[in-house]
């Protein structure tokens, strides 16, 4: 069984227990969880879930592995509360929201013009009794606005690109997924300092990843720990609705359409399907996509898939497949992205 199909198994089982417990009380710990939204002049979109849970303790330097482990179960084993009624306010726009079936809530926000860069700073609230929970309990909520400062965005993969997960071993994989956190996993040597100087203080960084939406607080704790730069996390689901199952072709697919006037460095890594999804955002965005980066990962690097599809952009994108940073880095200072 792979790392994803034990997450699955674990999630639906918790899913059936927590069916079968009565729905009509009040909910304990109710808690609006916002992730980081994105947006400009045309609109944000901002989304979220709602809990009943705890929140999760921060990661502590020196901590045993039994104290991670159950940090990480605890951001699996989530009782999601659907139905609920919010108001999402950001730039003196407001909108009203439902939680799903599964907890999730997604709004776009309209046009975001009188809101500050780089980050616009707003509130999700309840807006109206819930089983029995009032009060507003409003919880805040970022948003990246680039500025007109802006040279390009840049759209990273984290699993195996910056952050050291080795995917294609599933042993590992699962045994650092449960007994790490946001304080011991490790980056790629010099990612960084590379995605600082992308960034340039000035350039949004979007990461978009196939992992569960559950380890989003992990993931920002890790960034903000390994001195990444900040930026929208757009993860996805397990198992569940379509809010939260997103798929990645569809949130790069968002960023570009959220972000019109940017050009774009998309940077993923060999061990999965960047590099298959990358070529379908080449193609479908003519011009918007400035260099491609894969790092390789390959247990096999001599299988043929990445150079395989590496021909949709080569004639008109630069691109590159690296085992190290310093690859990238190079090659991306002799376009003049840094």
């Amino acid at each position: 069984m792979n790392a994803q199909r034990l997450l699955v198994s674990l999630e639906r089982a918790w899913d059936g227990a927590r069916l079968r417990r009565r729905r009509s009380g009040t909910p304990a710990h109710f808690r609006i969880e916002p992730y980081i939204g994105h947006g400009g002049p045309a609109g944000a979109v901002v989304r979220g879930r709602v809990l009943d849970n705890p929140m999760a303790s921060e990661a502590v330097d020196g901590e045993g592995v039994g104290d991670a482990v159950r940090r990480t179960m605890r951001h699996f084993l989530t009782d999601e509360l659907p139905g609920v009624p919010l108001l999402v306010t950001l730039g003196g726009a407001s909108v009203e929201a439902v939680t799903d079936a599964d907890g999730y809530f997604l709004v776009r926000v309209p046009s975001t013009e009188a809101v500050p860069s780089p980050w616009a700073r707003g509130t999700v609230e309840l807006r109206e009794e819930y089983r029995g929970v009032t009060g507003r309990h409003p919880a805040p909520v970022e948003v990246r606005v680039p500025s007109a400062d802006a040279r390009f965005g840049i759209v990273s993969d984290v699993d195996d690109t910056i952050l050291q997960t080795g995917v294609q071993r599933v042993g590992r994989m699962i045994l650092q997924t449960f007994t790490g956190s946001s304080l011991t996993r490790t980056p790629f040597p010099g990612a960084a300092a590379l995605y600082r100087d992308l960034a340039a203080g000035v350039n949004p960084v979007f990461y978009v990843s196939s992992s569960p939406w559950n380890l989003h607080s992990f993931l920002v704790g890790f960034l903000r720990h390994r001195g990444f730069p900040l930026g929208p996390v757009l993860l996805r689901d397990l198992l569940g609705t379509w809010r939260g199952r997103e798929q990645k072709h569809d949130r790069i697919r968002e960023v570009l359409d959220l972000h019109p006037d940017l050009s774009f460095v998309l940077i993923g890594d060999s061990g999965e399907h960047d590099p298959e999804i990358y070529a379908d955002i080449v193609r479908e965005h003519p011009g918007r996509v400035l260099a491609v980066y894969i790092r390789e990962v390959r247990l096999d690097p001599g299988d043929g898939r990445v150079e395989k599809v590496a021909d949709a952009w080569a004639a008109d994108v630069p691109f590159v497949l690296a085992a190290d940073t310093d690859a990238v880095r190079r090659h991306a200072r002799g376009l003049g992205l840094l």
